[in-house]
């Protein structure tokens, strides 16, 4: 099997100076005038909403140190401890120039920062926090693109690679490897495994996917393709990949984690009004927020989150 392993971390430690061309689902609902805000049941940040969700899941009374991981502008981490001041946060990013804004954002709240890569971040430093966040990142990791190879890099890395995945074919029963076209998300794979080895209590993690459905009222309006395999998305300076969940989901489970999932449409309840019919059935938009609007509700219902508890937690 040939791979050749994609990585945005370069892109991310030397290239990226700006969020204003992707736009995530977080920083698409921050302006209050937004208009995906009004598209919405509730017009509250992205952060208000998820927090409000995880509430009734997670006991934040209880909840005395979270981490961020790859926090973006620290929009999220702002709402979460303004509504909830007694936690102590700790972000830990990739990137110099977003580490510098999430400082910028949250310079008047508890919080620590730490310039580090999570795939080498020592395991044993997690183990202290009660809640650890990825949101709309974990296609960032490094993934192993099928059918690829660059010149020596294959014949360099095969036997790490063969390793590492029949490592987690045995350990979680999983079938890494037996589809030849199939990219495998390998860092996230790695990052799961790191945090619920760590111990965290809880755990949040969310990213397009490539499992993801479109549900029955909604497919009049609105179809995506569910292939079922990590695709991979063109961007400026680098390539993500969707995420297979459901073998996050099995390793999680295999390490003693009860499990949630779902699609962001879970908590950031559409208002299915005339508008978003209307902008949803048109062929071609007629203006820049019918757009924003489409683009809004196809990740409503592409993105999933996946929430990990602890199995000794009652």
């Amino acid at each position: 099997m040939k791979y050749f392993i994609n990585s945005t971390a370069d892109y991310h430690q030397h290239d990226l100076n700006s969020l204003g061309w992707e736009l995530t689902v977080c920083n698409s609902l921050d302006p209050v005038n937004s208009p995906c805000r009004k598209v919405l049941a509730s017009s509250y940040s992205f952060g208000k909403h998820l927090y409000n969700f995880l509430k009734e899941i997670i006991p934040f009374h209880d909840i005395r140190s979270i981490l961020e991981i790859g926090g973006g502008m620290g929009y999220l981490m702002r709402d979460f401890l303004t509504l909830n001041p007694q936690m102590r946060a700790k972000m830990i990013d990739i990137s110099p120039f977003l580490l510098d804004k999430q400082k910028e954002m949250l310079q008047s709240l508890k919080v620590d920062f730490e310039l580090s890569d999570i795939l080498a971040f020592p395991q044993t430093a997690l183990s202290g926090f009660d809640l650890a966040i990825m949101n709309e990142n974990m296609g960032d990791l490094p993934t192993l693109v099928a059918g690829q190879e660059k010149k020596n890099d294959f014949d360099r890395n095969n036997v790490l690679i063969i390793e590492k995945l029949e490592y987690f074919n045995k350990k979680y029963d999983l079938s890494l490897g037996l589809n030849e076209n199939e990219h495998i998300n390998t860092g996230a794979i790695e990052v799961v495994e790191k945090l619920c080895l760590a111990g965290i209590k809880y755990i949040y993690l969310s990213e397009h996917s490539c499992e993801a459905v479109v549900p029955e009222h909604i497919k009049p309006y609105m179809s995506f393709q569910s292939p079922g395999t990590p695709e991979m998305i063109s961007l400026k300076g680098h390539k993500e990949f969707t995420i297979k969940f459901s073998y996050l989901q099995k390793i999680a489970e295999m390490l003693n984690y009860k499990t949630r999932r779902g699609s962001f449409a879970d908590f950031l309840p559409l208002n299915f009004n005339d508008k978003v019919k209307t902008a949803l059935r048109l062929a071609t938009p007629f203006n820049d927020e019918q757009e924003i609007i489409r683009q809004f509700v196809y990740d409503l219902y592409k993105y999933e989150y996946l929430i990990l508890i602890k199995g000794d937690i009652e």
